[in-house]
């Protein structure tokens, strides 16, 4: 089939450095294509090379005539428009059904009277959504479409996307959001792009599939080249008679090892963990919480133990930031109690960057001004150094914050919150503007971070591979807690957050009767979490650890120790017990992760 768009041959260079080199994107007619790669590898500005918005350097640009492309921004500009509906009724070109526009505005939450000037950013996401969405084109680029969104907004997208006939390009860190959209993947990595003709949900296998062959080629490329060296010192013939040819050769593979662009290192995440709390950590009591006739919490009672990962959900206005104010006691009930527990270090992330001065340089936020050195916990770093383990190049030491992009500000915030000794943390939406390296690394940090963790989300994905139990809004103040992520959550309620959500805004297209309960949302099936993955590909190593450790603990125990030393046979008595009680505790937890996963692929 013949692309109704067809992008090939793009290069584009900032400041020096090639940002795009030879990179190529084809859409055909009703194709679903995430973008995906890391931050600043030039994701948005090749979509918006795609919608013409961005020339590139040099680049072949073929559309099918009459092919109408709408392009979804970061930021949209509502310069000019009075009103909400009048920014969507602009986006609609000859034919178009006038009347999506509004139907789009009630489903999105929206009366079409708001001032684009005093709109938050929620609504201005909705507003850019509806612009974008009521011409039906042809073809869609969407930059970070759920930016913004609460949970009941992303599944309704969802939903409306999947019904649409128009090809799309996504840009999103939402997992859960580009797994059930995509059918095919373009991966962009130092200037190049590759395709794979699969959704995303299979991108990351293939994608380290890529990265293991290119160390492979990288290493054979430096045994070549030593090879060659040596060749140069030593060889008989290179001194005689000066092989000009091979020479040439050995400096072409210089050349090409000082030229390739080898992947960027990852971010090296690291919690700076403070002593022990007590087991419990948080109890509120039939707590309670209004302003005014606006009920957020009523008789909520909880408790949080030490080691609980709770996760809490619901859609935007339901009062989660309330609740944590409530249950970390920055704010008081206005009926009930809470009690917290001893020995607490809170540590919280504001996702919102309320708390960083745009104009201070990089390196004083980490550093607190007039110092080359971070504390990390209790050990001093120099800030270079911990600056590039979050992939900050020493050039940014002084750059302001308000010059960072959306990534590295989230990227920053982790820095400076990590940093800090803790034994709790408060996660207010982590995953804000992180791309999925950095992701998989902060939830690889949360599986084993010792502590207890409070995390506010819209990402599924990330809730289902982090917490262990969700706290989830059932409005009017009604706060219900599930075992398990949001997966586990939806198969207990029946229905995501967006069902009840809908009812309760009361909102409904035009001339439609809203539904006594919503359809529920596609169910996934529970996945492994990545404790749960890791501990079943190394507690069998274990266990054959421990049972050698065992063996010869027995032969020890089996001669004339007993004679010979009786302190150390007491000691190695008592190590043999530990040790059985460890492979028995470890054969349990392999044995239920086995049923687990069989269960799973039934």
């Amino acid at each position: 089939m013949a692309p109704l768009l067809h992008l090939r041959d793009v290069a584009l260079t900032f400041g020096g450095q090639p940002l795009l080199e030879a990179a190529e994107i084809a859409v055909s007619a009703g194709e679903r294509v995430c973008l995906v790669g890391r931050n600043g590898s030039g994701k948005s500005t090749l979509l918006k090379i795609v919608a013409g918005l961005v020339d590139a350097d040099s680049a072949e640009r073929f559309v099918q005539p009459g092919c109408t492309v709408r392009y979804l921004p970061q930021e949209p500009d509502f310069t000019g428009y009075k009103t909400s509906l009048a920014y969507v009724e602009a986006g609609l070109g000859p034919g178009d059904d006038a009347y999506r526009a509004q139907y789009l505005i009630d489903e999105l939450g929206l009366t079409g009277q708001e001032d684009p000037a005093t709109m938050s950013g929620g609504e201005s996401r909705r507003a850019a959504l509806a612009r974008v969405l009521a011409p039906e084109p042809d073809i869609l680029l969407l930059d970070e479409p759920t930016n913004h969104l609460d949970l009941p907004v992303i599944e309704w997208l969802e939903q409306e996307l999947k019904s649409l006939r128009s090809a799309m390009v996504l840009i999103s860190h939402d997992r859960r959001f580009l797994t059930n959209l995509s059918r095919a993947t373009i991966w962009l990595d130092r200037g190049l792009t590759r395709r794979m003709d699969r959704g995303f949900g299979e991108f990351e296998a293939w994608r380290d599939e890529v990265l293991a062959q290119e160390e492979l080629d990288r290493h054979k490329l430096d045994r070549k080249i030593a090879r060659e060296e040596d060749w140069l010192r030593y060889g008989v013939s290179a001194r005689r008679t000066r092989n000009q040819r091979r020479l040439g050769e050995l400096h072409g593979l210089r050349e090409q090892r000082r030229t390739a662009r080898f992947a960027v290192g990852n971010v090296k995440l690291e919690a700076s963990e403070a002593q022990t709390s007590g087991k419990l950590v948080i109890e509120a009591v039939n707590v309670a919480k209004a302003y005014g006739s606006n009920v957020v919490i009523k008789d909520l009672s909880l408790r949080v133990a030490r080691g609980d990962r709770i996760g809490i959900v619901g859609p935007n206005g339901a009062g989660k930031t309330t609740l944590i104010n409530l249950l970390t006691g920055q704010l008081a009930p206005d009926s009930g109690k809470v009690k917290l527990g001893v020995s607490l270090n809170m540590v919280t992330l504001d996702q919102r960057r309320e708390s960083l001065d745009p104009a201070t340089p990089l390196g004083d936020v980490l550093t607190g001004g007039g110092s080359d050195q971070v504390m990390v916990g209790d050990t001093p770093r120099h800030v270079i150094a911990y600056m590039k383990d979050f992939l900050f190049q020493p050039i940014q030491r002084r750059t302001p914050v308000g010059a960072l992009s959306g990534g590295e500000r989230g990227r920053l915030m982790l820095a400076r919150a990590l940093a800090k000794p803790s034994n709790l943390l408060v996660l207010d939406e982590p995953t804000n503007d992180l791309d999925l390296e950095t992701l998989d690394l902060l939830q690889e940090l949360l599986a084993d971070y010792k502590g207890t963790v409070l995390l506010v989300s819209h990402d599924r994905d990330f809730i289902d591979r982090v917490v262990s139990a969700t706290l989830i809004s059932d409005g009017d103040g009604v706060w219900t807690e599930f075992a398990g992520g949001y997966t586990d959550m939806v198969a207990q309620r029946g229905r995501g957050v967006g069902a009840k959500a809908r009812i309760v805004a009361g909102k409904s297209p035009a001339g439609v009767v809203a539904p006594v309960a919503a359809a529920p949302a596609p169910v996934n099936r529970r996945k492994l979490s990545f404790n749960e993955k890791h501990a079943l590909e190394t507690l069998p190593k274990r266990i054959e650890v421990l049972q050698a450790e065992a063996a010869k603990l027995n032969v020890a125990l089996a001669g004339d120790l007993y004679t010979r030393d009786p302190k150390l046979f007491a000691k190695a008595t008592a190590r043999l017990e530990e040790v059985t009680r460890e492979i028995g505790q470890a054969e349990e937890r392999w044995l239920a992760l086995e049923m687990l996963q069989e269960e799973i692929g039934a």
